[in-house]
Order: structure tokens, then C-alpha cells, then sequence
């Protein structure tokens, strides 16, 4: 890590995951270089990797973003209802994920080589983030849901998380793979990211009480 202050390593981090966020949008994971990015900051491409040793390490970092985002919102909204129904928690969630299209973009990544390419401590921050969303969930239940169980609590956390990752080739499709369904005469009603994921969080609280 480079000698300096902890708020100039933060905004060079930032700098960083902001250029692979904004190359994100228009490429695709393999062709975005460690060059690439560096094009778009301040920083050489050589001090890039006083930061990240590796591209798989920058795009865990914006994954590692994008949670804190979403724990964020998620938090807000719980702590700014006195009350909440098991269908407003549904749509909350459906909406909180409807406004994180890369978010859904990321998740449909290997993420596996993306952890097995990054160092201990990056990963470990990156595990921190990975479970606000889920605490800010079980916050929710607590509190609006009092009489669910730890393990109903449970069933759905590892039932919607695992859901989630699948969602954006499922909402999210180019013309080419439109036309490929059509070709192969597949039947398949395309949803909006809001509309896959509220069904799939009201059927599982589906036993909560209105």
C-alpha cells in the first residue's frame, strides 16, 4: 500500500472502482483491462496495482459498493416505518433491487473466481459487506415481523439471496438472445426485475401474517 493518507488511499480506491463502474456499463467483465481503467483515472496503470494486485480484486470492491448501497437503503426504509406489511416488505425489496441493475449484473458473474483472484483482506472486507443486506433483512423481520421464527427467518434468507443472483439474465436481454428464443420456439414471458422479484418475495411470505 502507498505511503500516504487514509482518506488519499480511499479517494484513489474510489477514483478506481469508479472507472471500472462507468466501463462496466457498455463492456463486458473480459474485455476491461487493468489498462482500461487506469485510462480513465488520474492514477498510472503501474500505481494502479499499489491498490488492487488484480481485476478480479477492483470489481469485488464495486460489488463490495454496490452491497453497502443497498444495506443502506434497505436500513432507511425499515427505520423510517413504524409498521410494515408482509406485502409491503415485498415490494420494498423489489424495488430496492429494481434501482441496482449493476448490482444484478455483478451478481451474474462467476463469483467464485472473482474471490479465488483477490487477497485475504480484501476478501474479508468484502464478506463484511456482503452481510449488512442480509442483517438489514433479519432487522426487518424483528421488527415487523415478530411472531416469524429464526428459522422461517432463516428459510428465507437462504431462499432469496441464492434467487437474486439469477435475476438479471432473466430481466436483462439483448436483441440477439431475443431472437434465439424466438428461433428455438421457447415460450418465455420476460418480467421486470421488479416484477420477478416481488413474486418471489411474496410467495416465501407467503405463511407472514398481513
Amino acid at each position: 500500500m502507498p505511503r500516504g493518507s487514509i482518506e488519499l488511499t480511499n479517494a484513489r480506491k474510489d477514483e478506481i472502482i469508479n472507472a471500472c463502474a462507468t466501463l462496466y456499463e457498455t463492456m463486458s467483465f473480459k474485455d476491461i483491462t487493468i489498462k482500461e481503467i487506469g485510462g480513465l483515472t488520474s492514477c498510472k496503470r503501474a500505481a494502479i496495482y499499489n491498490y488492487f494486485q488484480t481485476k478480479e480484486e477492483i470489481f469485488l470492491a464495486l460489488l463490495q459498493k454496490e452491497y453497502e448501497l443497498w444495506a443502506d437503503e434497505l436500513n432507511s426504509i425499515v427505520d423510517g416505518h413504524e409498521t410494515m406489511t408482509a406485502d409491503e416488505i415485498a415490494q420494498m425489496l423489489a424495488h430496492s433491487l429494481e434501482k441496482r441493475q449493476r448490482m444484478l449484473k455483478l451478481f451474474s458473474m462467476n463469483h467464485f473466481d472473482m474471490e479465488a483472484e483477490s487477497r485475504i483482506e480484501n476478501l474479508t472486507e468484502f464478506k463484511a459487506a456482503y452481510g449488512k443486506p442480509i442483517n438489514a433483512v433479519e432487522k426487518c423481520f424483528k421488527k415487523f415481523c415478530p411472531d416469524m421464527s429464526g428459522k422461517d427467518r432463516q428459510d428465507f434468507i437462504y431462499s432469496f439471496f441464492p434467487f437474486i443472483y439469477g435475476i438479471y439474465p432473466y430481466t436483462i436481454v439483448t436483441d440477439k438472445q431475443r431472437r434465439a428464443m424466438e428461433a428455438a420456439n421457447v415460450n418465455y414471458v420476460y418480467l421486470s426485475i421488479y416484477d420477478i422479484a416481488y413474486t418471489c418475495a411474496k410467495k416465501l411470505l407467503g405463511g407472514v401474517t398481513e
